[in-house]
């Protein structure tokens, strides 16, 4: 049962709602009153509540669905045990997501700004935001309407923040012009210096960095994440991008459209990836490299070179995953002689 100390239950709903909401079919029409009151896995649901079952690997778990009924697919909904009401649509797995944001919510803040906010005169609120407790927002800022900056943030001199932006606890954005819809996450740490030095006279000189970080809409960066302005050239994160928590974005680099960077990713500086880019966790890259749109690199692979278009790779230095695959099966093979 979720907890509702930190979400909010909007239900319960009748099956007809669910299945308007989630684009289901009821099985059986007569069951279109039947009321729910939460989602739950499938070895928790009980009476009350709705599951979903879309992984055939799970087919003897449903076997002992207790549940009041249960969402799943056309190929599926044969394992389901008799007694339990089924819905079915073409994508169980998405049915989930839409359920659960109408089901539950977190509790939002109502607008007003804290006392304890520190915000320069010459800044500019949009409506109906929520600025919490000793945030600081800088000269010539412009926050626009229905943002929600929390505890203690930053949002240093001359940022533009869109509509319906958050910015998390203890959260640094300098430097950074962003779009709508964006959720920069507690921790996380935009538009500081780049890593940029030049070796002179047996010391390390710090290349200034006079770029900015370009956010655009409907972003999500992650806790503790850190995205370097530019040196020169500005740091871009396209629209959609999904930054998860500890990643590296050196400065220069340029995402495009929907990447996915998942945790603990290190991009080096003017690296340029395509549209819905997906690196796995603890991916590394080296500066100045091309990465094509929808290419896909798996967790702890080292890029030392450019990947072409929706190309699939793996390994250090990274390698076609095919040809990653015979190399590991080759050394499986020989050391056992």
């Amino acid at each position: 049962m979720i907890d509702k100390t930190f979400y909010k239950n909007n239900g319960p709903f009748t099956l007809a709602q669910v299945a308007e909401i989630t684009g289901s079919v009821l099985t059986d029409a007569g069951a279109g009153n039947v009321k729910v009151k939460e989602i739950a896995s499938m070895e928790k649901a009980g009476a009350d509540d709705i599951c979903f079952f879309y992984d055939r690997k799970a087919k003897e778990k449903a076997a002992n669905i207790k549940a009041r009924a249960c969402i799943t697919n056309d190929d599926l909904k044969t394992w389901i045990p008799s007694g339990v009401i089924v819905l079915v649509c073409p994508d169980p797995k998405f049915a989930f997501l839409k359920l659960n944001k109408a089901f539950y919510e977190e509790y939002a803040p109502t607008a007003k700004i804290d006392a304890t906010a520190v915000i320069d005169k010459s800044a500019k609120i949009g409506k109906d935001c929520f600025i919490g407790a000793h945030v600081v927002i800088e000269e010539n800022v412009v926050i626009g309407d229905g943002c929600r900056l929390e505890a203690g943030c930053v949002i240093a001199r001359g940022c533009k923040i869109g509509d319906n932006c958050r910015i998390g606890v203890n959260a640094y954005v300098s430097y950074c012009l962003m779009g709508n819809g964006c959720y920069v996450y507690s921790g996380a740490r935009i538009g500081c210096d780049g890593f940029g030095f030049n070796f002179k006279d047996g010391a390390h000189v710090r290349i200034p960095q006079v770029g900015r970080v370009i956010i655009g809409n409907d972003v999500e960066v992650g806790a503790n994440t850190c995205i370097d302005r530019g040196a020169l050239d500005d740091t871009v994160i396209g629209d959609g991008c999904r930054i998860d928590n500890l990643v590296q974005i050196a400065h220069n680099d340029k995402l495009g459209r929907g990447c996915v960077i998942v945790a603990q990713t290190g991009i080096a500086g003017s690296c340029t990836f395509g549209d819905y880019v997906v690196c796995g966790g603890q991916s590394g890259f080296a500066d100045h490299l091309m990465v094509g749109s929808g290419a896909q690199i798996a967790a702890q692979s080292g890029v030392m070179r450019d990947i072409e278009p929706g190309a699939v790779v793996m390994g250090s230095p990274t390698v076609p995953f095919k040809d990653f695959m015979r190399q590991v099966a080759f050394l499986q093979r020989n050391s056992k002689k």
